[in-house]
C-alpha cells in the first residue's frame, strides 16, 4: 500500500490521534505556563532563588523521557496522568528561564516611575513588569511547545494519547507492509502540528505585543 493510500485508509484514526496529541500538548503547556511564570515571579528578585529555579527545572531535562515515564507509571499508572506530569515538567525550563530573564530586564526607571505615581508592588508587576517581559516569556512558551510536540510521542510508551501510538506501532511491526507508512504518518503529523502551533504563537505575539516593543 502506498503512503497516500494508507493516509486515505487511516485518515479517521490519524485525525483522532492528531487531535489527542495537540490537546495533550496544549493542556500541558497551559499548566507549564502558569507554573513557569509563577516560579519566575516568585524568584526573579533574588539572585540565588532565580538560579535555583533555573537549575532545578533544567535538571528535569537531563532525565531521559522513557526513564521519567518508567518512574511515573508505578506511581500514577498508565495513560493520561504520567503523560501530563512528564510533559509539564519538561516544559518548565524555557518558561521559567525566560520569565526570570524578562522580568530582570525591565528598566528600573520604569518601575521607579510606577512607584512614584502610587502603584503597589502587585500593580507594578501586573501593569508594568509582566507586559514588558511578555515577549521573552512568549518565546520561552514557543520553545517549550516545540519540545513537547516531540516528547509527547514518547508518551505512547505509557499508553498515552497521540500520534506516538502510530509511530510505536510502526516500529513494533518493522518488516510488515505498512510499518514505514505508520512511522512516517505519525512523524509528519507531529511536524505539521508543531508548525501550526508556532504559527498560532506568531499571531498571538502580533496581537499581544505592542508594535514599539516588537521593534
Amino acid at each position: 500500500m502506498s503512503f497516500w493510500a494508507y493516509l486515505a485508509h487511516r485518515h479517521q484514526q490519524l485525525l483522532t490521534d492528531a487531535f489527542q496529541h495537540a490537546s495533550a500538548v496544549f493542556q500541558c503547556m497551559v499548566i507549564a505556563t502558569v507554573l513557569g511564570i509563577a516560579i519566575g515571579v516568585l524568584t526573579y528578585r533574588s539572585g540565588w532563588a532565580g538560579n535555583l529555579a533555573i537549575a532545578s527545572t533544567s535538571t528535569v531535562l537531563t532525565v531521559p523521557s522513557l526513564a521519567l515515564l518508567g518512574l511515573l507509571i508505578p506511581l500514577v499508572g498508565l495513560g493520561v496522568a504520567p503523560t501530563v506530569i512528564a510533559l509539564t515538567l519538561y516544559g518548565l525550563l524555557p518558561i521559567v528561564r525566560n520569565s526570570i530573564v524578562g522580568l530582570r530586564g525591565v528598566d528600573p526607571a520604569l518601575t521607579d516611575a510606577a512607584t512614584g505615581i502610587g502603584m503597589s508592588r502587585t500593580a507594578r508587576l501586573l501593569k508594568v513588569e509582566l507586559p514588558l517581559a511578555w515577549p521573552p516569556i512568549l518565546t520561552g512558551i514557543r520553545v517549550s511547545t516545540q519540545m513537547l510536540m516531540g516528547i509527547a510521542a514518547i508518551a505512547a510508551y505509557a499508553s498515552g494519547p497521540g500520534l506516538g501510538n502510530e509511530i510505536f506501532r510502526g516500529i513494533a511491526s518493522l518488516g510488515s507492509a505498512n510499518a514505514i507508512n505508520q512511522v512516517l504518518a505519525g512523524t509528519l503529523g507531529i511536524v505539521i502540528l508543531a508548525l501550526l502551533f508556532d504559527a498560532a504563537y506568531v499571531l498571538l505575539g502580533r496581537l499581544t505585543i505592542p508594535r514599539g516593543i516588537r521593534v
